[in-house]
């Protein structure tokens, strides 16, 4: 469980952080196997007699205050009694976790089970829902991910395979050959017949271990549906044109209802693949993207603004309930057409999956982000909650999760993995703050969740093994991080414990809600009226600005942040993110269903995955073997003043090798694979959550648009699309003026 926060000496009082223009919280990667520091927790057993709090209800932790009979908890200071089995244990410190770190992962018992269904219940459950309203190309690059998807299962995974057009089709792959049964979804309202009546779930759901070859000889069935086949269930309009057959709304909804039917919560996880080729335009949950051409053509609204907000609660509601019913849904959108997923994405985020979005099947890295996706370990039903010490609380929190409706500050998420990250900003309780010398800010997240732990042997004392069971065991396990932090006696000590990784985390949260709240010209405004204040607090803490006849002198802005090396990086950071597709303009050409992908992907990752997403790391060679300069900015200029033959850019999606057009001709290219810098791009692949292309260049004869385009600082920020050769400069020249205006 890695904690980041914005700042690691907390803010004395409501006042002390105004007047720092710091933006004040963290960040939790909660099924991170390590924290910030690389430290493991401290594995143990028995959560369930962990002493919580009476008051605020907070864990035993390493900081609390143990007496002989009682113990203060280290987040309200309340005095806690010791039951006499706690003071047992409490008395062999080193027998227990909790003593030993404040970092621990503790072992909950399991809700009895009869065995039968307890054997359901370890089964991790996967459907595949493939869209047939598609091309053949689609279908391969489909069938293709699949495959590699059944190579990553664990075994005891089970799979069922679905299809999706004017008709939901359930196939049963379990005996000889593949049978499908199809129902006809209507063109409003939800399906006729119960899925549960059309195949039995158990039917329907195959063992991966015994039926591999047979679901993938299913896969080679896969046809897309033809306009003609098409016609009587999608029906046709008034002139006899024909409506369209793309009923995912209506499937999603039966295949959420049939694996959380009246079983309840039968499976460790229930996971669906939607594969997509476009928008759904029939039956329930159909989309209208007659929006995208009316505002593309016209410019009447703020196209900005009306793209981003979704055009129907349906998606939403199913969200709620595959939440309900521990579905998670991972949405694969591979489409070049709009599809709306302004509207889609809430039934992957708000249910714990992913949304992943290629506009070509040509180049896509579909069957390698399944794989990818399919080997980390998972979390499941897992419930996530912030506790903070009294002085303080959380304000908002953000991430892909399903807000409890109950308790405030519990997020519940169907399925984790180790990448994914939530934020939290915080607000003071009152206007006292850490005004005592004993206030230590605290924090304990609480994170609680199940795994699937696979079948050990059983074995005798002979070593023989006499008996197997090949059911997966369910473990239910509850991981605990309590983290103090010190408090800043002045903006000083503040500003100089800034991590701008993490201001860069939540300052993508706020303007992602400004934006869709607002429009993405809103989004911008905010970002850069943040940084006018920033400046303009940072000039007055440290004196800077100097009054000359009542007016402050224009030159002695220090724009750079010149005396606190932490706050350096934020101007850059600022301008590469106005640079963005995430916050450039619609009639720049950004299309609104890759904007809306950034934001779910970018609302996702860690601080420093986000901040190579957002600027690049630039690293030059001398050869494929030797490194010259670990990091460069961004520019034309930076790249004729190292002198390098050999460029590696790393912009988080996509990787980029660039050989200068007046590199040494004897330098191999591409880079041999044994090289130094084949190797950084081996390790920085297997270490991404998604499969970032690599692209090699040689300047002079290949095309390097594509390389050149992230060489941002040449290039205006203001929107007009018209670069200019003072980008990153002149923009801080504009935010110097500003500040200026904002401290008169």
């Amino acid at each position: 469980m890695a904690v980041r926060a914005t700042v690691s000496r907390f803010p004395l009082d409501t006042d002390a952080r105004e007047a720092s223009g710091l933006l004040w919280g963290v960040t939790v990667a909660p099924f991170a196997a390590v924290d910030e520091n690389n430290q493991s927790p401290v594995y143990g057993s028995s959560g369930e007699l962990l002493p919580r709090c009476e008051n605020c209800w907070a864990y035993f932790n390493t900081y609390c205050d143990l007496e002989q009979w009682s113990w203060g908890c280290s987040l309200c200071g309340n005095l806690n009694g010791l039951t006499s089995e706690a003071i047992e244990r409490y008395s062999r410190p080193q027998s227990c976790a909790e003593m030993m770190s404040s970092f621990v992962d503790l072992e909950l018992p399991q809700e009895e089970e009869s065995s039968g269904n307890a054997a359901l219940q370890a089964c991790p459950v996967y459907v595949a829902a493939v869209d047939l309203s598609s091309s053949e190309e689609f279908l391969e690059l489909t069938k293709s991910a699949l495959l590699a998807a059944l190579e990553a299962l664990a075994p005891g995974s089970l799979f069922g395979l679905a299809t999706f057009s004017h008709k939901l089709g359930l196939y049963d792959v379990q005996g000889p050959i593949p049978v499908v049964k199809n129902v006809f979804i209507p063109p409003e309202g939800t399906l006729s017949a119960e899925l549960e009546d059309v195949m039995p779930l158990l039917q329907f759901l195959a063992p991966v271990d015994t039926c591999k070859d047979r679901i993938a000889s299913a896969l080679e069935t896969l046809r897309p549906t033809t306009s003609w086949e098409r016609t009587p269930g999608a029906g046709q309009g008034m002139d006899g044109v024909l409506l369209g057959g793309r009923g995912f709304g209506a499937a999603m909804e039966s295949l959420c209802s049939y694996l959380g039917s009246e079983y309840g919560n039968t499976f460790a996880l229930a996971r669906v693949f939607a594969f997509l080729s476009g928008p759904p335009d029939y039956g329930a949950g159909q989309l209208d993207t007659r929006r995208y051409g009316e505002q593309y053509a016209s410019k009447r609204e703020d196209a900005d603004r009306a793209l981003l907000p979704e055009q129907t609660p349906f998606y939403k509601d199913l969200a709620a309930v595959a939440v309900q019913a521990g579905v998670c849904v991972d949405i694969f959108a591979v489409t070049n057409e709009y599809t709306d997923l302004a509207s889609l994405k809430f039934l992957s985020i708000e249910s714990g999956g992913s949304l992943f979005f290629y506009t070509s099947t040509e180049d896509s890295t579909l069957p390698q982000d399944m794989y990818r996706m399919l080997s980390r370990p998972y979390a499941f039903s897992c419930v996530l909650r912030l506790r903070t010490s009294t002085e303080f609380k959380p304000g908002n929190s953000y991430g892909h999760f399903f807000p409890d409706p109950q308790y405030e500050n519990v997020q519940h998420v169907i399925c984790c993995d180790s990448y994914a990250t939530y934020a939290y900003d915080f607000v003071f309780e009152n206007n006292v703050g850490f005004s005592s010398k004993a206030d230590v800010p605290t924090l304990q997240i609480a994170f609680q969740y199940s795994v699937v732990v696979p079948p050990q042997e059983l074995s005798n004392s002979g070593g023989v093994s006499t008996s197997r069971t090949k059911h997966h065991s369910l473990q239910r396990r509850l991981r605990i991080r309590t983290v103090q932090f010190g408090v800043a006696q002045n903006i000083n000590e503040l500003y100089d414990s800034c991590d701008p990784e993490v201001v860069l985390s939540l300052l993508v949260h706020k303007v992602i809600l400004a934006s869709l709240e607002e429009g993405v010209r809103e989004g911008r405004l905010l970002l850069q009226e943040w940084l006018v204040i920033l400046v303009a607090q940072y000039n007055d803490a440290y004196k800077l600005v100097q009054y000359s006849n009542g007016n402050s002198i224009r030159s002695q802005i220090d724009v750079a942040f010149s005396q606190c090396p932490q706050l350096q990086p934020l101007p850059r950071l600022i301008f590469a993110l106005l640079r963005n597709p995430l916050l450039r303009f619609h009639e720049e050409g950004v299309h609104p269903d890759y904007r809306i992908y950034l934001q779910c992907l970018f609302s996702a990752l860690e601080p420093s995955s986000l901040h190579r997403a957002v600027y690049p790391v630039l690293t030059s060679y001398a050869t494929p073997d030797k490194q010259a300069y670990p990091r460069h900015s961004l520019s034309r200029a930076a790249l004729l003043t190292s002198g390098s033959p050999i460029f590696f850019l790393d912009a988080f999606t996509i990787l980029i090798v660039f050989y200068s057009s007046t590199a040494d001709p004897t330098l191999p290219f591409p880079p041999p694979h044994d090289c130094l810098l084949r190797t950084t791009i081996n390790k920085l692949k297997k270490e991404r959550c998604i499969t970032p292309k690599l692209i090699f260049i040689q300047g002079g004869q290949d095309d390097a648009s594509i390389f050149e385009n992230f060489l941002i600082e040449e290039q205006d920020v203001d929107g007009s699309g018209l670069t200019s050769v003072m980008g990153f400069v002149s923009f801080l020249e504009d935010i110097t003026v500003k500040v200026l205006e904002f401290i008169k």
